[in-house]
């Protein structure tokens, strides 16, 4: 059965918090029955960190919903933006990485959205903007920038809270909104989606597919969805998210450790229960509607059993403290050892000087037993369990 476009709004309404505008997404969506062709929907990712997190699947739901009415994701990978580093959101220059590591990032994006997005021809694309950026030549850039004034950038929230409080901004910052705009015309994008921290860079796309005799996109935001540390969004860079590709138990035991505050929320932008389905249970059992969610989560981005054993082994090993039956074991070259290149050694931790630190903070253990002496060393003589935090857990084996 066939969804008016006014129905569709309605039901994109729960995750979208502007849609610029209604009306011009009524007329594609009416134009695009008529006519068949799929409207054009546009994400740009740029590969700055390994991960796709939840953060990045708020707006891929509306994207899948475009999708299941028989539209196209376009999903822009920006190798060549993240060269620049997008200033969205942040209130300081952003590092920029070297090629190697973006091009490295980039190649895992495509099948992590996977987890969320319909991958056939019909229904994806996938492009890189190095496709139509590294071909622009210094003079290309200039006439870029020509379409914008210092004035019309420094009106954008981001620029201009950091000129306010007298924060460097760097001039290949400027370029950024400028850069992600050309991409809505080389891919003819009828709807771009993003985080509201993009609604700025989004509305830049509209205006060049004016002025390029292109119909302007419809741009559509969602809420930013705050990380696990209840604080701020969820950001690779501040280390408070969740990656749709974490482990079935990692996930579930993330999600555990979400303030129960954020609930609502989580429920809201990455599920389709409806509010009164969830809303008493967050208020009256907030412990039960997390497992609820974690459980969810989990079926959704793995499976319904790897769900049920995340929430059976966090039982066992987060609340009741025993030791899994089951964990990576690690053979031991004769000793003595110091425990900090052990935990990089069974994948722990990514280097020895974060493994002193986890000494330090007391969050290792040997057989149940805290350890935090860094410098101490061990010869062992019979198989012991290292342990980082609750979650973590390896079988040394002399």
């Amino acid at each position: 059965m066939s969804i008016s476009p006014q129905d569709q709004i309605r039901i994109l309404a729960r995750r979208c918090e502007r849609i610029l505008s209604e009306q011009e997404l009524i007329h594609k969506l009416e134009r695009s029955a008529k006519t068949g062709k799929p409207l054009r929907i546009k994400m740009g990712m740029d590969p700055t960190a390994p991960d796709v997190t939840l953060g990045h699947a708020v707006p891929m739901k509306v994207i899948r919903q475009f999708q299941d009415w028989g539209h196209k994701a376009v999903i822009i990978i920006g190798d060549y933006t993240a060269r620049v580093g997008d200033p969205s959101g942040r209130n300081s220059t952003r590092p920029v990485l070297s090629g190697e590591q973006i091009d490295a990032n980039a190649k895992t994006y495509v099948s992590q959205v996977g987890k969320i997005l319909l991958t056939d021809p019909e229904h994806l694309e996938v492009r890189y903007n190095g496709e139509w950026l590294s071909k622009m030549n210094l003079v290309d850039i200039i006439k870029l920038a020509s379409r914008k004034t210092l004035a019309q950038l420094l009106v954008g929230e981001v620029f201009a809270k950091r000129f306010a409080d007298g924060v460097d901004i760097r001039l290949h910052e400027i370029l950024y909104p400028l850069l992600q705009g050309w991409d809505s015309v080389q891919i003819h994008a009828d709807v771009e989606m993003g985080g509201s921290d993009q609604l700025f860079n989004n509305l830049v796309g509209r205006e060049f597919q004016k002025e390029e005799g292109q119909e302007p996109q419809v741009v559509i935001v969602t809420p930013l969805l705050v990380g696990t540390d209840g604080a701020i969004k969820m950001s690779k860079s501040k280390g408070n998210y969740i990656a749709v590709t974490e482990p079935a138990g990692d996930l579930f035991g993330k999600v555990m450790s979400v303030p129960d505050r954020l609930l609502e929320m989580y429920y809201t932008l990455l599920t389709d229960l409806p509010k009164e389905e969830f809303a008493q249970q967050i208020t009256g059992d907030p412990r039960n509607a997390k497992v609820r969610l974690g459980r969810m989560l989990a079926a959704w981005l793995h499976s319904e059993a790897e769900a049920a054993a995340a929430q059976e082994r966090f039982e066992k090993v987060i609340v009741g403290k025993e030791i899994p039956d089951e964990m990576p074991e690690i053979a031991l070259e004769p000793g003595p050892h110091k425990l900090a290149p052990l935990l990089v050694k069974a994948g722990m931790v990514a280097s020895n000087s974060e493994g002193m630190r986890k000494l330090k903070e007391g969050a290792v253990r040997l057989d149940g037993e805290k350890v935090m002496d860094h410098q101490k060393e061990y010869v062992f003589e019979k198989p012991v369990v290292l342990q980082l935090g609750n979650r973590k857990f390896a079988r040394l084996k002399p």
